[in-house]
């Protein structure tokens, strides 16, 4: 059987591939670092936004690399005391318009920030939740098992490689042993050429991604922008990766900006937030705007 990337389950009134035919949203892999090093020169800076409507902003968080530093392996990762708080804070003061977008499972999202479980999309949007508290929702087939299973094989010959399932998605993180980039992105490739309409490789942080084609954070950030709550608001979009780009981009479209932080991606030159920890700052003074 022909693998497809059609959606699944809720998908038809989720709609959240829609966007990707009909309003330009770019895919992850139709993304570049040029389009997000290319901000307007009008682009509001962190300290301009906190002046501004705060009320009206919806916001969107990445979380690896953005809200938490950059482990080793993904499962090293440490949530800062309060971070959990802080964003249940922020979206309550919202009114709940504020989503996680995550290139993680939407589960190990929840994980790291119970008891919370945010509207969000997980496996670059082919997963959603679209009510906070609300069932997480599978937007796009299941990787094929021999495709899966293809890949762990081969990466438990690689030392140092970490081969990562994700229900539609897969990641393939080489922090661990950088020199084998090359190499194993020419294996990868090779393993997706009879799938090459439906599914694609990504670049990330040390890593690679194989998703579903059609979805990014973009299509998600437009998907749960439609929502109510979330709809009409002005979106920020805050990020540290080419998976993020998308979303910056669907943002700005939305009438809205996109922060970066640098990191691997994005040099300190290009960025309006220096690291996960600039970005919870900043996080912690909006919350006290949307107190006052």
């Amino acid at each position: 059987m022909r693998y497809s990337a059609t959606p699944v389950d809720s998908v038809k009134a989720l709609r959240g591939a829609q966007y990707l035919r009909g309003s330009g949203v770019k895919t992850v892999e139709q993304a570049s670092l040029g389009e997000a090093r290319g901000v307007d020169a009008k682009q509001q800076s962190p300290s301009e936004l906190l002046a501004g409507d705060v009320r009206s902003y919806a916001l969107f968080l990445d979380c690896d690399g953005t809200l938490l530093d950059i482990a080793p392996t993904p499962n090293e990762v440490r949530v800062p005391p309060g971070l959990v708080e802080l964003l249940v804070r922020i979206s309550k003061g919202l009114g709940g318009a504020l989503a996680v977008l995550t290139g993680r499972q939407l589960a190990e999202i929840d994980t790291l920030l119970t008891p919370a479980k945010l509207v969000g999309a997980g496996v670059h949007g082919a997963e959603l939740r679209t009510v906070s508290g609300g069932a997480i929702a599978r937007v796009a087939s299941t990787l094929p098992n021999s495709l899966v299973e293809e890949v762990m094989r081969r990466t438990q010959k690689l030392p140092g490689i970490i081969a990562e399932p994700k229900g539609p998605g897969l990641a393939v993180h080489y922090r661990l042993a950088p020199h084998l980039k090359n190499a194993l992105e020419t294996e990868l490739r090779g393993l997706l050429t009879q799938y090459a309409d439906a599914l694609v490789l990504c670049h990330g942080r040390k890593l690679f991604e194989i998703v579903p084609a059609g979805h990014s954070k973009g299509t998600a950030l437009e998907t749960i922008w439609a929502l109510p709550g979330f709809s009409g608001r002005r979106p920020i979009m805050i990020g540290d990766d080419i998976g993020d780009v998308p979303a910056f981009l669907a943002a700005r479209r939305l009438g809205g900006t996109g922060l970066r932080v640098a990191g691997e991606q994005f040099g300190h030159q290009d960025v309006e937030l220096q690291s996960p920890a600039r970005v919870i700052a900043w996080l912690g003074y909006l919350a006290e705007r949307l107190d006052g």
